[in-house]
């Protein structure tokens, strides 16, 4: 799903470039033998593998993205600063530009954001808080999201963030219905 979100055709990343893609394949490795508890040696080898490798990707392009937050297809369009909380639940199809940061307001475990499916989040965008966005919804550059809007098809722009229009998601995947 997250070949398919990238927009890419080939069957592996090129030796030289396609960063995020191999960095979302990590991603994936590493949600794959973290969440599989098989106690074999060569499994626990590679765990520790895609960890490290998982780390030093991230590091090297700016994304600090833990594993189990994003569920299938996600889209990075650049490389840059991505900060993502481990306790945030984002659905489907999420689309992230650089500066994107998704955190909890709180102490507490639970203040963290839940986002749906088909999401558009612009560059710079800010959401924290226990809030919940819908699905469809695309969040202007640069908004500070800290309450939720739960409708669905809508657009989130300003600071602090309100709802700006009722169109339809023009980036939703009709095969999804």
């Amino acid at each position: 799903m997250d070949k398919y979100a990238l927009g890419i055709k080939r069957r592996k990343p090129r030796f030289i470039g396609d960063d995020v893609w191999k960095f979302e394949i990590t991603l994936r490795y590493h949600e794959y033998y973290f969440n599989n508890r098989d106690k074999s040696f060569v499994h626990k080898l590679l765990l520790c593998w895609y960890k490290y490798r998982h780390y030093c990707i991230g590091r090297r392009l700016g994304f600090d993205i833990p594993i189990n937050v994003f569920d299938g297809g996600l889209r990075i369009n650049h490389t840059g600063l991505i900060v993502v909380n481990s306790n945030a639940r984002i659905g489907k199809y999420c689309d992230v530009h650089q500066g994107v940061n998704i955190g909890m307001q709180g102490k507490s475990e639970d203040d963290c954001p839940i986002i749906g499916d088909n999401v558009w989040i612009g560059p710079g965008a800010k959401l924290f808080g226990k809030i919940k966005i819908g699905s469809d919804c695309q969040i202007g550059a640069n908004a500070v999201v800290n309450r939720s809007f739960e409708d669905i098809g809508i657009t989130i722009a300003g600071i602090p963030a309100r709802k700006v229009s009722d169109h339809a998601n023009p980036y939703r995947r009709e095969y999804l219905l």
